[in-house]
């Protein structure tokens, strides 16, 4: 409690402090975190799902693609929901490598799902569901977790905005480009693509990224000073 007094006390961090060599490491990862997070694709099922549905599959009415995109969205909330519970008996490391790896086996189940002419609907259904629950159990609340984590206090409201920010760009770069993408190579060809920045995300939290649980903000601002 003394050392976290003592660094609140602290005069506030400075965007130079966040350059040094081991904040530095800290900082890309957080960035690197935050644009992975979307670049797994969980958009292009939460946005354009019913898009999906109606145009790829075929076959479904409008208020029937939109009724499959409302179940997608309340799996969302009840898996968000299960995260919160799991995240701190599983740690954070485990539960977004386990995240990310559902969304790899949904993403390529749809990318030979759309091989098929015309795509099993229900099938298709079911891997949106899986790629969605898989995401809201780990890397949708984790990853936010994690950045909030690994920064000491005194520039942690500085290197969490530049992450925030990050973030939000690769959500607007994900939603813009996903329709063209699929334009250009297919839905099983932007499928394909989604579950490589997946399999580049269980190696980038492998990796580089320190577990948090259980360990104190000097603890964990210790390890980037090593």
């Amino acid at each position: 409690l003394q050392a976290i007094q003592d660094a609140i006390a602290e005069e506030s961090g400075t965007l130079a402090e966040l350059l040094q060599p081991g904040y530095r490491r800290a900082l890309i990862l957080a960035v690197t975190l935050a644009i992975l997070q979307q670049w797994t694709g969980i958009n292009t099922v939460l946005f354009y799902g019913s898009v999906i549905l109606k145009e790829q599959v075929g076959g479904h009415s409008e208020s029937a693609a939109i009724g499959a995109n409302v179940l997608i969205g309340a799996v969302n909330f009840v898996c968000t929901i299960i995260a919160l519970w799991l995240i701190d008996k599983l740690g954070r490391r485990p539960l977004l490598i386990f995240s990310a790896a559902g969304m790899v086996v949904g993403h390529a189940g749809l990318a030979l799902a759309f091989l098929r002419t015309p795509p099993p609907a229900i099938l298709i259904v079911c891997l949106m569901i899986l790629c969605t629950a898989s995401f809201a159990v780990g890397l949708g609340p984790g990853v936010w977790v994690v950045l909030s984590e690994i920064f000491p206090t005194r520039i942690r409201g500085r290197a969490m905005s530049i992450a925030t920010v990050a973030l939000w760009i690769a959500c607007v770069v994900l939603t813009f480009t996903f329709l063209s993408i699929a334009s250009a190579l297919g839905p099983t060809g932007a499928f394909t693509i989604y579950a490589g920045m997946c399999l580049l995300t269980i190696w980038v939290v492998a990796r580089f990224t320190p577990e948090t649980k259980g360990h104190t903000l000097e603890e964990i601002e210790h390890l980037w000073r090593k």
